[in-house]
């Protein structure tokens, strides 16, 4: 099912969607840890299947100060320290990388986070291009999975194929799920 194009984003203190207790088993639900280079625990990423694409709601509780490219990955491994197990951004349809490209965006593309001095951020996006479970190429829980990572620096939203993100810092491999 082709979706429109739609990214929202907002902060938030908590969804309740992503309560486990009401979610456990729920096929429609995914979570990544997300540790840097030395397994130090960053922060967890939840999706959700709705309607209208993925929420993503993301926690970060130790994340670099500043801006930062925010992506889902095409494969379900996270080797540090490079984190390139990972591969290239989710985009089972062979877009351009970026928002602001015609062409463009990968289903993995997301909005970049700005983490505040103390590293704590809580966010929710809508990736309407992004699938749990649904049937189809959107998928992120496909053969080889797929995995979120962080990168050092902002996406540019125009540069292929990476926005010129810069190296990644963090990675988390997406498992079926609500994180416990």
């Amino acid at each position: 099912m082709k979706r429109t194009k739609i990214i929202a984003l907002a902060a938030a203190a908590s969804l309740a969607l992503f309560a486990p207790s009401a979610h456990a088993g729920d096929p429609g639900t995914a979570h990544a840890k997300l540790a840097d280079a030395t397994g130090k625990e960053i922060g967890v990423v939840e999706f959700r299947d709705t309607p209208n694409g993925v929420i993503v709601h993301a926690e970060f509780t130790a994340l670099p100060a500043g801006t930062h490219a925010f992506h889902v990955h095409a494969v379900g491994k996270c080797e540090p320290p490079t984190f390139d197990s990972a591969g290239g951004h989710f985009n089972p349809e062979n877009h351009q990388h970026g928002f602001a490209v015609k062409g463009g965006w990968h289903s993995g593309d997301l909005p970049n986070v700005t983490a505040p001095a103390d590293g704590k951020l809580t966010i929710d996006v809508l990736a309407s291009e992004l699938s749990v479970s649904e049937d189809g190429d959107e998928k992120m829980l496909d053969a080889d999975g797929a995995a979120v990572i962080v990168h050092e620096g902002v996406d540019d939203y125009t540069t292929q194929p990476t926005g010129n993100a810069g190296k990644r810092i963090a990675c988390g491999v997406v498992q079926a799920g609500p994180a416990k």
